[in-house]
């Protein structure tokens, strides 16, 4: 059996959804209104607010099972995630954290607790993810080893189809259920005891990467990260982050650094955090010249 909670608490079979909003606009409503179709439970959902200024979250509780918390200010995704699990009580075991600009597909979400069944060594099970076009979205995929990542992270924006993106997002990997070393944060079910066992989310990480980082610390506690496509959901894309993307480009660069540079500790690899984190700065200058010339 898998490893428990290291608190021995236990917790019952029931389902609580927690999803994060900052000024989430119309997509909260059709966040809510396919959450209903997606599962046969009576739904649960709590937003961790991190300082909307669009009314949205205020709006969506007058719905029914619709729960509000404001943390004050913007926290960080994984950080109000966190907040938002520890506010179910014990009869909850099941925990979706997922944004708010996620479409459920009829009876996703359902699946995802059937597949948990199947896999009672899972931890954090995954849909397929689909873009508004209908394309597939590479959501289950390898942990970004030093050199597979720099080969993705310097060719990626030039040639997405280079071998090292390639393998990094398993993208001729088979579609069937199967375990991955991680997951995408934006749709995940959660077991609670296993989420809590290993801490929840790093709030280190303000935004990207807190789900790289779970993913793996999940697997080396004895879980499994589970990759469900029979279940399927649309990432329909934030508008919070639309508005402030130079901001969201740095913060994607100061988490890669932060994961790979905890992953290289000490003096003697100094040398290499400081390449790594020149590297990265240099990157981050070269897409934000593509962005404003796109």
């Amino acid at each position: 059996m898998p490893p428990g909670n290291s608190d021995g608490r236990s917790y019952g079979e029931d389902l609580a959804i927690v999803t994060v909003t900052y000024s989430p606009g119309d997509t909260l409503e059709t966040f809510l209104d396919s959450v209903l179709k997606a599962t046969s439970r009576p739904p649960r959902v709590l937003l961790v607010d991190n300082g909307s200024t669009d009314g949205a979250p205020e709006r969506a509780v007058h719905r029914d099972g619709v729960r509000l918390l404001r943390t004050g200010e913007n926290v960080g995704y994984g950080s109000a995630a966190n907040r938002g699990v520890v506010e179910w009580g014990h009869e909850v075991g099941w925990v979706v954290v997922a944004n708010p600009d996620i479409e459920w597909h009829p009876g996703s979400l359902d699946e995802l607790l059937a597949a948990a069944r199947r896999w009672p060594r899972a931890a954090a099970l995954g849909p397929l993810i689909r873009r508004p076009d209908g394309t597939v979205y590479p959501s289950a995929r390898l942990l970004p080893a030093l050199g597979r990542g720099i080969g993705h992270a310097l060719l990626g924006p030039i040639w997405p189809g280079n071998p090292w993106s390639t393998a990094y997002r398993q993208s001729d990997t088979a579609l069937g259920e199967r375990s991955a070393p991680w997951l995408s944060g934006s749709c995940l079910l959660l077991r609670r005891t296993a989420f809590e066992s290993v801490g929840g989310f790093d709030c280190r990480y303000f935004m990207y990467f807190e789900d790289v980082d779970l993913g793996e610390r999940l697997g080396r506690a004895g879980w499994l990260n589970v990759y469900v496509p029979s279940a399927e959901v649309t990432h329909l894309g934030g508008h919070a982050t639309s508005r402030v993307s130079e901001q969201m480009l740095a913060e994607h660069h100061r988490s890669t650094y932060r994961y790979l540079a905890d992953r290289h500790p000490g003096p003697l690899y100094a040398p290499l955090r400081l390449a790594l984190r020149a590297g990265l700065a240099a990157r981050l200058r070269l897409v934000r010249r593509a962005a404003r010339r796109a």
